[in-house]
């Protein structure tokens, strides 16, 4: 739980965080290597000095390091993991639902776990979807249209392949669709997280909710121009909301375009742990007011009650949590970090 200087409580939900394995030992190639040091790149160009890690910690964290940095020093209340094979990078995967899961199950609600499957496997992709529905009831997927699959370098949201997993998690109650579209990582391809097949997608899955994690960065004003037609469409602020620290005007022409566009409603915290601790993130954001002539050219402010939905009220009601019932629940079982 967040505490403002007022002395306000509020309910974070951090939308978007890994628990990933980059190390030497689990990467398969070179691209291995080129992936998470292009993490790191964005990590210790981004980051306060004060929040920096040594590479070693970086490639590979422990699961305690983990639940402290969200939960014990950190402010978040529940974290959603986003699970990312790159089973082309890393043996066993850069970050695995199973891994995940077995964290989920050790800390009990402070973690939803998302899946994730790659449409370029056919039928192979369908059968997955229906396995990690009946093993972890998931409720969302992270989409990687970028990753690589043997010759293939990318794919596209409206591709026939892919529509068909979407109507598949569309009938089996996956609704909550989070699309990397935003930076890219050395070796994958920037054009390969262009956002235009968004528009496709949600249009023709009312049904579903896509985040479009990144807002689609470097692509923002595309983004908006599709996500202030389509209602289903959300924005994920991981690796915008760094630039708070780094270039704060920056991020005011940013959040202000957000909210003249699709508003306060359709914006998501997220901190892409562990590229980034959320502690200092939130801080941020709360003391943070949009430059007075960025915010009048736009007629937009960032209250403090657009704060709070953007930091849990808008991930909570994509995801049926019930804030009040958890606060009870969390205050019952105050975070501690659980034993071996």
């Amino acid at each position: 739980m967040f505490r403002t200087p007022e002395g306000k409580d509020i309910f974070v939900v951090d939308g978007h965080t890994h628990f990933w394995d980059g190390s030497p030992e689990n990467q398969k190639n070179i691209h291995g290597k080129q992936f998470i040091d292009c993490f790191y790149a964005y990590h210790t160009g981004l980051s306060p000095k004060e929040q920096l890690w040594e590479k070693s910690k970086f490639e590979k964290y422990s699961a305690e390091n983990l639940y402290n940095d969200l939960f014990i020093d950190g402010p978040d209340d529940i974290a959603i993991f986003q699970t990312t094979s790159l089973s082309d990078f890393y043996k066993n995967g850069f970050g695995c639902i199973k891994r995940t899961s077995e964290i989920a199950k050790k800390y009990p609600g402070r973690f939803i776990v998302n899946g994730a499957f790659d449409p370029r496997d056919g039928e192979k992709a369908l059968e997955y979807i229906h396995f990690m529905k009946e093993t972890y009831d998931i409720k969302g997927v992270k989409m990687y249209t970028a990753e690589w699959n043997g010759a293939s370098k990318g794919w596209r949201l409206n591709d026939p392949e892919a529509y068909k997993c979407f109507e598949l998690c569309d009938k089996l109650g996956i609704r909550n669709i989070h699309v990397h579209k935003g930076p890219t990582i050395i070796p994958l391809n920037k054009d390969a997280f262009d956002v235009h097949d968004v528009d496709h997608a949600a249009t023709d899955f009312q049904g579903l909710n896509w985040i479009v994690e990144h807002c689609g960065l470097p692509r923002l004003d595309d983004f908006c121009w599709i996500a202030t037609q389509e209602t289903n469409v959300y924005a994920g602020l991981a690796v915008a909301l760094p630039f708070i620290h780094s270039r704060p005007r920056y991020f005011g022409e940013v959040i202000a375009e957000l909210l003249f566009w699709i508003g306060p409603e359709k914006i998501l915290f997220g901190s892409d742990y562990a590229i980034w601790t959320p502690r200092w993130l939130v801080e941020k954001l709360w003391a943070y007011q949009i430059p007075e002539d960025i915010a009048a050219e736009r007629g937009v402010q960032l209250t403090d009650e657009i704060k709070e939905k953007i930091l849990g009220l808008n991930a909570a009601r994509l995801y049926d949590i019930d804030i009040e019932a958890r606060k009870v629940e969390f205050a019952n079982s105050p975070s501690s970090i659980a034993a071996e």
